[in-house]
């Protein structure tokens, strides 16, 4: 009985590829792109981490890569890059690379290039010079090399918007429509994104026409595999509890989530200093120090890794065990994107989310967006944590035993000549001495926690809470109060909210979230700051700005100003303009 083969559709030079990697069949997102319909259409792919959108999209731009047989040898010379994929952080861009230089490594003359800041712009003017086929890099760089005149966008054909949502987030929509802007109108163009909330969907309007909608995977479909868990915690117990959880899994490889990048550097301190070794992973790093964290991540070096959502948006590594949320998720794309990071390529993972008392009934609202059904569990006691350590141990030992062949003939013979010592040692004393050489018993056993009942929602006290809702992993109680700065920038210079806070976001390194109200002047404009995040901003925004060297941000006079429970819906000021609350980021309007 002749056997379907699944790769029939594979254009020949990657089949052998594919074949070579271990694959047996390809996902759903990957069988729309290469239908009939997919293959001369623009793509909007709606699709959660794991479904193999990367493969994906090698498969649709092979299209312009792979010459035809009747086609001249000089067909496919170029001057530039015939494909462009954008994304938001240089680990991702790093890790698309590489799967597309192996996926196009057998079409000839085609090389897979990578531009992105904080690294060698000299090195990647070099590599542009010859013309790589492919060219994947993040929204700032890009554009720095496109304004330069040393990348040459007259040739492509494909470009990528990917992890679309992500980018929006981090303040980068004028840099992508600048990059759109440059580039031929007769192209092909796509977009990725795991959540189409309205600011990507108004993006893919002013720059997709008839885009085919791609249904990758769904909210709670592609991360199957993963088991999500629910701890209820007193605020005040949380790195306890972080302790416990693990301690109860031992030996596996953890991603702990933060909000900030001073928590990061503040519970990898903490953690340590209670003999778990664990190191952050944030802005706070310097592109060689980040690499560096990562690799021995990815080998294994290093179990823990504690990062904030921004740093960890590049970040795929095989076998991360559990992800842990720390600070509970802002929204339910959050949580997806977090919870994404484990349970890939078919292997099992664990989502742990840490709920302080006052926020369960948020959280309990973003796993029913996200169409998740966790299970609420008390976070594992001493107890417990004994019980599967001794149960490890056992099963180690018994992997042993049943594999004599393992043991060494000099292991044999120093066994016997300790047995058969005269002095007044029992076997059980020599045994307890070996385990004790060979793994000393740990300094921290856990914590036992205090029992939380059904009444304990109603007796909490206010705790850390910023705006939104978040619990914050610092020592400091905090008020939901914002710090207000102020920038060298007004209406007469053409400031409106959707690009003042495009700048704050980028230059700050905050989320949208995070700000609160702006007021417009003709010379000068002012913006709220969470107070959870004001410090590690005004750190990041006294950094000089390559983009915009003449704007500068510093903290107001009043700079704190409380959070009152409802906001006037409008202020006017002499010479002033208010926008409260967040603004909309405007539409584009380019086709």
């Amino acid at each position: 009985m002749d056997t379907i083969d699944p790769f029939a559709n594979v254009p020949a030079p990657l089949r052998a590829a594919i074949v070579a990697r271990g694959f047996e069949k390809l996902t759903p997102v990957q069988e729309a792109v290469l239908s009939s319909e997919g293959s001369d259409r623009n793509l909007r792919i709606s699709s959660q981490t794991g479904s193999g959108k990367t493969l994906a999209l090698g498969l649709r731009l092979a299209s312009d890569l792979i010459p035809s047989a009747d086609a001249p040898s000089d067909a496919y010379s170029h001057a530039g890059p015939r494909a462009l994929l954008i994304t938001p952080t240089r680990e991702l861009a790093v890790q698309v690379a590489g799967e597309l230089r192996w996926l196009l490594a057998q079409i000839k003359g085609v090389s897979v290039e990578v531009v992105t800041g904080g690294s060698d712009i000299s090195r990647e003017r070099r590599a542009l010079k010859k013309s790589p086929a492919v060219l994947v890099g993040t929204p700032g760089r890009l554009l720095d090399h496109i304004r330069s005149g040393k990348l040459d966008c007259s040739s492509m054909r494909q470009v990528v918007l990917d992890e679309a949502d992500q980018m929006l987030d981090m303040g980068f929509r004028e840099e992508l429509e600048a990059i759109l802007d440059n580039l031929p109108e007769d192209r092909y163009s796509h977009l990725v994104s795991a959540t189409f909330p309205s600011a990507v969907k108004r993006l893919a309007d002013g720059f997709q026409k008839n885009p085919l909608i791609v249904e990758g995977t769904r909210l709670g479909e592609a991360n199957a595999d993963i088991q999500h868990v629910a701890h209820l915690i007193r605020p005040r117990e949380l790195e306890k509890a972080l302790v416990n959880v693990l301690l109860h899994s031992e030996g596996e490889r953890a991603l702990i989530f933060v909000r900030r990048r001073v928590d990061a550097t503040e519970l990898t301190e903490r953690l340590s200093a209670k003999g778990l070794s664990a190191a952050p992973f944030s802005g706070e790093l310097n592109q060689m120090q980040r690499t560096r964290t990562l690799n021995a991540f990815k080998n294994g070096e290093q179990k823990i890794l504690i990062a904030t959502d921004v740093a960890a948006r590049g970040i795929d590594v095989p076998g991360i065990s559990m992800v842990i949320h720390a600070d509970v998720p802002a929204d339910v794309e959050n949580y997806t994107h977090r919870s994404g990071r484990t349970g890939r390529a078919g292997q099992k993972g664990r989502s742990i989310l840490m709920v302080p008392l006052h926020l369960q009934s948020r959280v309990r609202r973003v796993l029913s967006s996200a169409r998740v059904e966790a299970q609420w569990q008390p976070v594992p006691s001493p107890a417990q944590i004994e019980k599967r350590h001794t149960k490890m141990f056992r099963r180690d030992l018994h992997e042993v035993l049943s594999n004599p062949d393992n043991i060494s003939e000099k292991q044999n013979s120093y066994a016997k000549f300790l047995l058969e010592q005269p002095e007044e040692r029992t076997p059980e004393q020599i045994i307890a001495a070996l385990l004790q050489m060979a793994e000393p018993a740990p300094a921290l056993q856990g914590y036992s926690l205090e029992k939380i009942t059904e009444n304990s929602a109603s007796q909490r006290s206010p705790r850390s809470r910023d705006a939104h809702g978040h619990q914050g992993l610092r020592k400091r109680d905090l008020s939901g109060s914002f710090d207000v700065f102020e920038i060298n920038w007004g209406t007469q210079n053409g400031a409106n909210p959707s690009r003042i806070l495009s700048h704050i976001c980028r230059r700050g390194n905050v989320n949208r979230a995070a700000v609160g109200s702006i007021s417009l002047g003709p010379v000068f404009s002012t913006f709220e700051v969470s107070d959870t995040v004001s410090e590690s901003f005004e750190k990041s925004s006294r950094r000089p700005d390559e983009r915009d060297p003449d704007l500068n941000i510093r903290r107001s006079k009043n700079s704190s100003v409380p959070k009152k429970p409802r906001r006037p819906k409008s202020h006017r000021g002499k010479g002033k303009k208010s926008y409260e609350g967040r603004p909309k980021a405007r539409a584009g309007s380019r086709g």
